[in-house]
């Protein structure tokens, strides 16, 4: 069935109907959430629509309009109010980077999907199979910092939370039934935690995918490149992509070419990018060359410990219990136990369940249901 039907919802764009929106709230036992935001289109992302929905009200704010959205802290912080969520991450992370927002009492409807063993957890294939809804995502990567919005995107907008309630609903019955709701619970309280990087001091080849195989002389030159693509995104205010993709910047820090031609060569920028700025990156290539090597960036790398010849043989038992326990369960592998937390539990070698617990990396709820089984695979490697 297409939801083509327009829904009723309520648009808050001044602080005295915000107020009036959060004492109404103060009321409610559970309220869904969604946002809008516009990191495809800005340097410095924001939230642009925050969408609430409740048993007697669909709401729309727009802080874009409202530079105070304090009076909904209360709401989101409170234990005795549910806020669900689908795919919470970003919007926690958004929420305290934006607004200082705190959520507690955090239900993630697509966590649970990945704990019922629900194969395409998005939200419009969700809504799809248990409801029978189609969303028309359109809008999903449009520019929602434009304003005014057209009435068409806030109608898309409007949409997204109102079907999270019945749908949690929904799945935490079906959650209770198999045993695993104070599963999710415990995987949302963490998720409900979770805030953005705070490393701004921090050399940008940190947080750059594939920087750790180069050499020193390389990542001086990556680093050089990283901070003239931010300098360059920040005056235009578009997104780091929309000025250089990651492949090129990588592509040219390998290269290290000292000449326009060489540039040119490689084919790592369009002609209307070398046209632009290649002279200034040929440049910054040449400054980072002439860096004397005791001055070079060193990518850091942890030395691990010494391991047991056992160690190989651990993993390889572990994995196999756990694929095994997964195909049963019919979930995901990594949810009981993924890749890291494996190599922790290997190298710890765990005798007991006592020692099981002294394990930071595993939930309670891994340590609950399957501490013992655990143990017992550990306890076959000789």
């Amino acid at each position: 069935m297409k939801d083509n039907n327009k829904l009723a919802y309520q648009i808050i764009n001044t602080e005295s109907e915000l107020r009036e929106l959060a004492t109404a709230l103060e009321k409610e036992k559970t309220v869904a959430v969604d946002l809008e935001a516009d990191s495809m289109y800005h340097f410095k992302e924001k939230v642009c629509l925050l969408q609430i929905a409740a048993k007697q009200a669909n709401i729309i704010i727009d802080p874009l309009q409202i530079n105070d959205l304090s009076p909904l802290k209360p709401i989101f912080f409170r234990h005795d109010i549910r806020k669900i969520f689908h795919g919470a991450d970003y919007d926690v992370r958004s929420l305290y980077r934006d607004f200082n927002i705190e959520i507690n009492n955090l239900f993630d409807t697509q966590i649970a999907c990945r704990f019922l063993g629900i194969p395409e957890t998005g939200l419009e294939a969700v809504l799809q199979k248990q409801f029978h809804i189609s969303l028309d995502k359109k809008y999903q990567k449009k520019d929602w910092s434009q304003r005014p919005l057209p009435e068409d995107m806030m109608d898309y907008a409007a949409k997204d939370a109102v079907y999270l309630v019945p749908l949690a609903k929904l799945l935490e019955k079906r959650l209770e039934k198999k045993g695993r709701l104070s599963w999710v619970y415990e995987e949302c309280h963490d998720l409900s935690k979770v805030r953005c990087a705070s490393s701004d001091d921090d050399p940008l080849y940190l947080r750059f995918k594939g920087a750790g195989r180069l050499r020193p002389r390389n990542l001086a030159v990556l680093e050089s490149l990283l901070q003239f693509r931010k300098q360059i995104a920040e005056k235009k205010d578009k997104p780091l992509f929309k000025i250089f993709g990651n492949n090129s910047l990588m592509r040219i820090a390998t290269a290290k070419p000292v000449t326009l031609q060489h540039l040119e060569r490689i084919k790592a920028l369009s002609r209307k990018q070398t046209a632009m700025y290649g002279d200034i990156i040929v440049a910054r290539v040449r400054k980072a060359l002439k860096i004397p090597a005791k001055d070079l960036p060193v990518y850091p790398r942890k030395k691990g410990p010494v391991l047991s010849p056992k160690v190989p043989e651990r993993v390889k038992a572990i994995k196999r219990w756990r694929d095994a326990r997964a195909k049963k369960l019919d979930i995901d592998p990594a949810l009981i136990c993924n890749k890291a937390l494996i190599s922790v539990i290997a190298v710890q070698n765990p005798r007991n369940t006592e020692e099981i617990e002294s394990i930071e990396e595993m939930k309670n709820w891994q340590q609950e249901a399957f501490g013992r089984d655990i143990v017992t695979v550990l306890r076959k490697v000789r």
